[in-house]
């Protein structure tokens, strides 16, 4: 399973490397060119930006388009996580706080609680809130009006967010999987910004194995930058990047032992499928969410594996990968 120790380092240096502005930005090329042009506009009218949504796989920068959105417009930043908010009075403390033209962003908000939820929809359309206080046995309707802001709400699953709550948000992003001389723009970035030198071919060889998010570039640089570190070395190679990826159990598909054991299970204990993915997480303790949000996306844009109304399945091309790369595996 994959640690909450990686994650939180992973959580701390993508603070670092995280991009601020559109020029720091690297990728979803067409998504960035009508950004500029609607917080263009908004500045010119001196309105607040209309709600952005966000959606896509993890790793793909969701977090750090806020970060550029509200820099962009100069404005503040606030962060919170959909689950954390249980309650509508945690809700309305933070509206309540906010400045005008400031940017609320809400990770996870498909996770919000229902009466959350639909609280929030008068802040967003009209940037008024409503709220009832008690009064012995009297309660009264307090009505709060709130400076223009704006909402930036991300998810990994837009199908789990409300019609109704998607209606709210007039800038719709949808975020895909970067290119790799796109992943190889971002990776020499952060090893300038880390204060390291990388070639060219290095920077591929990381690329190419960073299944198309720069979450995963980022990693997988710090991880052969420890090699680079350790070897003395002036410059970041690909000979000693190879080397490095080979030694940490990536290979150049940029599968790792998650997701060769994901496939090995597929194929050896349930004949390629259909399974349910509950039944096959169970079978190497591995967590379902873990599975669904950090190996399967991958794994279906490689076309290894579908996911069908029965369960998932292999594919031809995953049973090609496997024999050619992995048929010497053994069970545990």
């Amino acid at each position: 399973m994959r640690s909450s120790i990686e994650n939180k380092e992973d959580d701390i240096a993508d603070i670092t490397l995280r991009p601020r502005f559109f020029h720091e930005f690297f990728g979803q090329v067409s998504l960035l060119e009508n950004l500029k042009v609607f917080i263009g506009a908004a500045k010119k009218r001196n309105e607040a930006l209309d709600h952005v949504l966000v959606y896509g796989p993890a790793g793909l920068g969701k977090t750090s388009i806020a970060y550029v959105i509200a820099n962009e417009l100069g404005h503040k930043l606030t962060c919170i996580s959909g689950p954390t908010i249980e309650k509508i009075g945690d809700m309305a403390s933070i509206l309540s706080s906010l400045e005008p033209g400031q940017v609320l962003f809400i990770d996870e908000i498909h996770r919000i609680p229902k009466d959350v939820e639909e609280f929030l929809y008068g802040a967003m359309e009209d940037f008024r809130i409503n709220i009832l206080i008690s009064h012995d046995k009297d309660s009264e309707n307090l009505s709060i009006d709130l400076p223009p802001f704006t909402v930036v709400g991300a998810t990994t699953k837009i199908s789990c967010l409300s019609w109704p709550l998607r209606q709210r948000f007039g800038i719709p992003l949808k975020f895909d999987f970067y290119k790799v001389e796109e992943l190889k723009q971002i990776i020499t970035r952060s090893a300038r910004v880390l204060g390291d030198k990388i070639d060219s071919q290095a920077a591929h060889e990381i690329a190419i194995r960073s299944r198309g998010t720069p979450r995963i570039a980022n990693r997988i640089l710090r991880r052969v930058r420890d090699f680079f570190i350790y070897a003395d070395k002036k410059t970041i190679t690909a000979p000693l990047t190879i080397d490095a990826l080979k030694r940490i159990g990536i290979d150049e598909f940029g599968l790792d032992e998650l997701d060769v054991n994901y496939l090995y299970h597929l194929i050896n204990r349930f004949n390629g499928g259909p399974v349910g993915l509950d039944t096959l997480a169970t079978t190497f303790g591995e967590d379902p969410g873990t599975l669904e949000e950090c190996c399967e996306p991958y794994l279906i844009s490689l076309g290894f594996i579908n996911r069908t109304p029965r369960g998932r399945e292999i594919t031809a091309a995953g049973k090609a990968y496997f024999a050619r790369y992995h048929a010497t595996m053994v069970t545990d």
